[in-house]
């Protein structure tokens, strides 16, 4: 009999790497649709949360709690979310298109 795995749980493991989740959250802002990139930081928060350290896991439990219910978060709780998670904001330069 085959094993399935949902897409979720096979998601929520490969996050666990710093390397995907960084990619993974690096693609979803491409895009700048607002929804998926609360989404993929719920996601991202769901698979490290084994990183945050007891002095933070009630500020990584209420960042999660507001991302879980839809809520926005300002730049500052993002920004500590994801140093608590191992990752960082960065910025880059935007790609020309080339026509």
């Amino acid at each position: 009999m085959p094993i399935h795995k949902s897409y979720h749980s096979y998601l929520i493991e490969s996050l666990k790497d710093p390397a995907e989740a960084a990619a993974y959250l690096d693609a979803v802002l491409e895009d700048g649709e607002f929804e998926p990139i609360l989404l993929a930081l719920k996601n991202v928060a769901e698979a490290r949360r084994s990183l945050i350290d007891a002095a933070n896991v009630a500020d990584w439990e209420n960042c999660y709690q507001l991302l879980a219910q839809g809520e926005t978060l300002g730049l500052p709780a993002i920004a500590l979310l994801l140093s608590q998670l191992g990752l960082k904001l960065s910025v880059t330069v935007k790609q020309e298109q080339v026509a």
